[in-house]
């Protein structure tokens, strides 16, 4: 009996420290800058692959990274394309009946982007007749269509982030709606931001935006959740989060 239970934990101990012994997928989107994206050069940067690096790296791990347009991300997870989705991934209700999740990575609100001085507001009275543009398989599109669309709001998905917003700059769009530090950071804040802004105030709603963007992971993955959970713990913990942080805001984006 003694050797059975010595036996199991031996099992159990190897499960639990299986990342240290291979590489660690995470699937990406990379037109979701600062969080994610393409340096001129080809590499992937962004505050996402600094910290998916530095939890590889505190895991004893080398890290992989898997391009997937974000709409497909966790049909890819279930099929081991990749062993997680680091790519700004909401934690919300209808997520984590399919998937788990890490511990929380940052917390960002939702808003609305239009020429400024549009008058527009993120209310679907306001924006009746009107395009909005959404990127697929997004918090922003479920909230969009869930809100907006039956009420006489023309709701566009995209690919990926950079055709919403090209298609708002050639004027096929009335506003988008999107992650707001990705909306300031990766384009108000770029030339081909100007003459656009912010239309209202956040928008909100718990049901369909979550609160916060973590890993998504397979649910029977019970190892490598904890294993990455204690990764991001102790990045939090020794200042390293602050520190990568630092790199691309002027802000707190852990928020609450």
């Amino acid at each position: 009996m003694k050797k059975t239970i010595a036996a199991l934990s031996v099992v159990m101990l190897a499960a639990s420290l299986s990342v240290s012994a291979k590489e660690i997928r995470f699937g990406v989107d990379a037109s979701y800058a600062p969080f994610e994206s393409k340096a001129t050069s080809g590499e992937l940067v962004g505050f996402d692959i600094d910290l998916g690096n530095e939890i590889c790296k505190r895991l004893h791990a080398d890290c992989k990274w898997v391009e997937n347009d974000f709409d497909g991300m966790i049909p890819a997870l279930k099929a081991k394309k990749f062993d997680g989705i680091l790519s700004s991934m909401s934690m919300t209700e209808q997520r984590m009946k399919e998937i788990s999740f890490s511990s929380k990575l940052f917390n960002t609100p939702t808003r609305m982007v239009a020429k400024a001085h549009s008058g527009l507001l993120p209310t679907a009275a306001s924006l009746k007749g009107k395009r909005v543009g959404v990127e697929q398989g997004t918090i922003q599109e479920t909230y969009a269509k869930t809100y907006w669309a039956p009420k006489g709001v023309d709701i566009v998905p995209y690919k990926d982030q950079n055709q919403v917003q090209a298609d708002l700059v050639a004027g096929r769009l009335d506003a988008t709606l999107q992650d707001a530090v990705e909306a300031s950071e990766g384009f108000l804040k770029k030339p081909e931001g100007k003459g656009f802004d912010f239309a209202g105030k956040n928008v909100v709603d718990k049901k369909t935006l979550g609160e916060g963007a973590g890993i998504g992971l397979r649910k029977e993955d019970v190892a490598l959740k904890a294993d990455i959970d204690k990764a991001i713990a102790s990045i939090i913990k020794d200042g390293t989060y602050k520190k990568l942080e630092k790199k691309y805001f002027d802000f707190d984006v852990y928020g609450k």
